[in-house]
């Protein structure tokens, strides 16, 4: 199958960004044996005993930051999808792409470090900007057909 600049820029960055969230799953778990603290009983006998199936607040920060991602970009895969088929400029969609992608690593990495306020809400702004410039033009491009 033959994709045209602006799906195969999507795929490109859409697949980042999954990787990126794969990541998140990994280090989540790493930190989860790391700390000693499995939310399910079955995993803490494995690692030592039922008193490991606890909360721990650094666990607790990497699965916030994993499901904020899950919150984020899923809409964005949909919204970027249907984005491209409008026929959007490659640089301009490019951008879009671009500036979400970068946002999210950056949310990413404040949330799992902790960074000093207000480092992950600036970046969790600046990506809302590309998702709502794409769904405001997908619903342009659709509207005299509502």
């Amino acid at each position: 199958m033959i994709y045209d600049g602006v799906c195969s820029c999507f795929i490109f960055y859409a697949v980042l960004l999954v990787i990126k969230m794969y990541i998140i799953a990994i280090i989540t778990g790493q930190v989860r044996l790391r700390k000693k603290a499995f939310a399910n009983p079955e995993d803490a006998v494995r690692h030592g005993g039922l008193q490991f199936c606890r909360l721990d607040p650094t666990v607790e920060r990497c699965r916030r930051a994993h499901r904020n991602d899950l919150e984020n970009i899923l809409p964005f895969l949909f919204v970027g999808a249907v984005y491209c088929l409008t026929g959007p400029s490659l640089a301009m969609a490019r951008l879009h792409f671009l500036v979400f992608v970068l946002a999210r690593t950056l949310h990413s990495v404040a949330y799992v470090f902790a960074m000093r306020a207000p480092t992950r809400s600036l970046a969790y702004i600046i990506g809302q900007v590309p998702c709502v410039s794409m769904a405001i033009q997908v619903l342009n491009a659709v509207a005299t057909y509502a």
